[in-house]
């Protein structure tokens, strides 16, 4: 869908931000685009849609140059979503997320309709779309700012940093949201970030950046965190890449048997299986319940480590999709299991 090809950005003071790109952004698959401040992502994201130029090379969307095209109907034809989501003050979300198609003659009622339609599709209430963005919080005016952008029904989706402004939980919550939407839309999304956690949970393929705008690496997520091309990519990705490749993999290939009995910690179940905690047999009887977290088999490895380090027994409590109970899985397979996604993993890479 996007395809550049030995692309230079060098500005007038003589910086150059992007040294001789060639790189491919499949169609239907989110590329995130990471580095350090001056890298150059960002002028790789914004030459897509020509905010900036090219100083030389080539940039094609959907196999068109996009020199060859107006900057201005090129724009409209892409969907662009930055931090802190850029609305306009003076316009209710509805008009907010209207702008594009009312740019593109859709007319006032078809344009409003659509972005109707759109608040219910990132997760807002109707009665949002006739607040002003002052009276809306940080994360919903983002998930505007992501409606706004999916407006006129674009294939390409530029994101700007757009979850760097709010809080750690909120922004595990937008990210789950656009994880649906794009199993929901299937669009080519470009997702400029410096978190590294982030592009491993969102991307189909992370490109690394250096300062000078120097392509290091582009990859799969468990191929860039099991075989980092150099030390710079090694170093940027963390000490901890190897708990984070867990992240990618899921417990569904994880085995599981039955919560064992006569042992001194006893999962508590009610009456429809669902786990409610861990009794201490040891303990009064009516002592209190040690925590549980019930994991399903789409859950990731990581997360079940975690689990198994947390619980008493050292097992993980499973259960399907009504939350009752179908097993439990051991810290030693969690561990077993793990090194042969890394093994895999490091083969694939």
């Amino acid at each position: 869908m996007i395809q550049f090809d030995a692309v230079h950005k060098r500005f007038p003071n003589g910086t150059t931000a992007v040294h001789d790109l060639s790189l491919d952004m499949p169609e239907g698959g989110i590329t995130v685009l990471v580095g350090s401040s001056g890298c150059g992502k960002t002028t790789t994201l914004r030459m897509i849609n020509r905010m900036v130029d090219p100083t030389s090379g080539t940039i094609r969307v959907g196999g068109r140059d996009v020199l060859q095209q107006d900057a201005a109907e090129l724009r409209r034809s892409i969907g662009y979503v930055i931090q802190q989501a850029g609305l306009f003050p003076h316009r209710t979300v509805l008009d907010n997320i209207a702008t594009v198609p009312l740019l593109l003659g859709w007319g006032h009622r078809k344009a409003r309709t659509r972005a109707a339609e759109l608040l219910e599709t990132v997760g807002l209430p109707a009665e949002a779309g006739k607040r002003y963005p002052h009276q809306l919080s940080g994360g919903q005016q983002q998930r505007v700012g992501v409606a706004r952008a999916l407006a006129a029904d674009p294939p390409v989706l530029l994101m700007d940093e757009p979850f760097g402004a709010v809080d750690p939980v909120v922004r595990t919550q937008l990210q789950d949201e656009l994880l649906r939407l794009q199993k929901e839309l299937s669009k080519t999304i470009v997702f400029v970030t410096h978190d590294i956690d982030e592009a491993v949970r969102l991307g189909d393929r992370i490109a690394v950046f250096r300062t000078g705008g120097h392509l290091v690496q582009c990859a799969s997520p468990a191929e860039l965190l099991a075989r980092p091309a150099d030390d710079f990519v090694a170093d940027f990705l963390g000490a901890e890449r190897g708990l984070k490749l867990l992240s990618l993999t899921t417990l569904a290939d994880v085995p599981q048997g039955p919560a064992p009995e006569g042992a001194r910690w006893e999962l508590v179940l009610d009456s429809a299986r669902t786990p409610l905690g861990w009794r201490d047999t040891d303990a009064p009887k009516d002592a209190p319940l040690t925590p549980v977290r019930p994991l399903r088999d789409t859950d990731a490895l990581l997360s079940a480590l975690n689990e198994a380090v947390a619980s008493p027994a050292g097992l993980v409590a499973r259960v399907d999709a009504d939350g009752a109970l179908t097993g439990v899985t051991s810290r030693d397979d969690i561990h077993i299991h793990a090194g042969r996604a890394h093994a895999e993993a490091s083969v694939a890479a």
